[in-house]
């Protein structure tokens, strides 16, 4: 595919990637530290409609992150797992079973995945399961979920302390919760459950119930009108091995997820990762030190596509206070989510985000 990017806009990516690359390798025990103590301008308002009901209220209960219905027992309070997402860590564990999907850079132009996890309380395993960053912390609260991850930088770990933030690290008082594949080197070999996972969060006293932000969903037989065709789409973030293709599969509605040309699939189950609704968002980065680690700006709100059935409609990411992240369209509605798994990513405003995104054969401000 091409993409069409002015010089400028090339040098600013080759400096954004020279910073991002200076620390590729490094992210070791020797980033990650263990805690010395394990510790138990905003965007403007948007408006929001009432989505078309998708089911009877009074018949069943419906997610709030996915629109579908589910049992009475389904929806206990969210985790929020950071999964290691480097070469050596796939095929990952869970992955297809996350209600809400994040990919993220962290420091050396890898990526990292956040799985929000509530209405498939059954996943048999999840991970491998990798450090925390503050951004990271920052989404996964966003969701009302506990935390879940192994080490993490010096920054979230002062967040951690001062903040006494439900969280279950397995370098702290979590261990138990978790366990090492013996098929896989480490560090891409730790895993744990959603039963291990919530036994855990409720021995260490978190609260079973929390508030979680729901979003506005549509009706699943609804055929949107005045987007752009868009079968499939691809997106880049820094280096080659973390190149993302987007396909719709007219039969599901979905569009399944390629990773370096491959189908992304879930190692739990050989199922496709695919999601009704795929978000891509720029953000503003910002290296902070010489091993690489980087600040990603998950507030102020930016540029954003949504790709809905084989469509993608322009717009702008907002987030509120105590909010999750949400597509605004351009009259300034929020999007409505068709029912099913929503994949969010966000890749840099260098040199532009319209860099990062390609559809129909053209980068995305064409």
């Amino acid at each position: 595919m091409k993409v069409n990017c002015s010089s400028s806009r090339l040098l600013s990516a080759i400096v954004l990637t020279t910073l991002l690359l200076s620390a590729c390798g490094t992210q070791s025990a020797n980033n990650e530290i263990a805690p010395t103590q394990q510790p138990t301008a905003d965007p403007a308002p948007i408006e929001t409609i009432q989505p078309s009901p998708t089911t009877d209220p009074s018949a069943e209960l419906v997610s709030g992150l996915t629109g579908l219905p589910v049992s009475k027992d389904s929806l206990p309070r969210p985790l929020a797992v950071m999964i290691n997402n480097a070469p050596a860590a796939r095929p990952q564990s869970g992955v297809s079973e996350a209600d809400i999907l994040y990919e993220i850079l962290a420091e050396g132009g890898i990526t990292r995945l956040i799985g929000i996890f509530q209405s498939h309380t059954g996943v048999v395993k999840i991970g491998p399961i990798r450090s925390i960053r503050p951004y990271l912390l920052d989404i996964g609260e966003s969701y009302g979920g506990v935390t879940v991850h192994a080490g993490g930088s010096p920054a979230a770990y002062a967040i951690l302390q001062k903040e006494k933030k439900a969280d279950m690290d397995e370098i702290g008082r979590a261990g138990a919760y978790f366990w090492r594949d013996k098929a896989r080197k480490a560090p891409h070999n730790l895993y744990s459950n959603a039963a291990k996972l919530r036994e855990g969060a409720e021995k260490l006293g978190f609260a079973k119930s929390v508030k979680v932000p729901g979003y506005l969903f549509n009706n699943p037989n609804y055929i949107p009108t005045g987007g752009v065709q868009a079968a499939e789409f691809s997106v880049n973030f820094l280096l080659k091995s973390y190149k993302i293709d987007y396909k719709y599969d007219t039969q599901h509605q979905t569009y399944q997820r390629y990773v370096n040309g491959k189908p992304h699939l879930d190692l739990n189950n050989d199922k496709p990762v695919e999601a009704a609704n795929v978000m891509v968002m720029g953000a503003d980065h910002k290296v902070l030190d010489d091993v690489g680690r980087i600040q990603v700006d998950v507030e102020l709100g930016g540029e954003a596509l949504l790709f809905q059935r084989g469509q993608v409609t322009k717009g702008r990411w907002s987030r509120e206070p105590d909010d999750v992240i949400r597509f605004v369209k351009e009259d300034g509605k929020e999007a409505l989510m068709y029912p099913g798994i929503t994949h969010i990513l966000v890749v840099p405003n260098a040199p532009s985000f319209s860099s990062h995104v390609v559809y129909g054969g053209v980068d995305s401000a064409t």
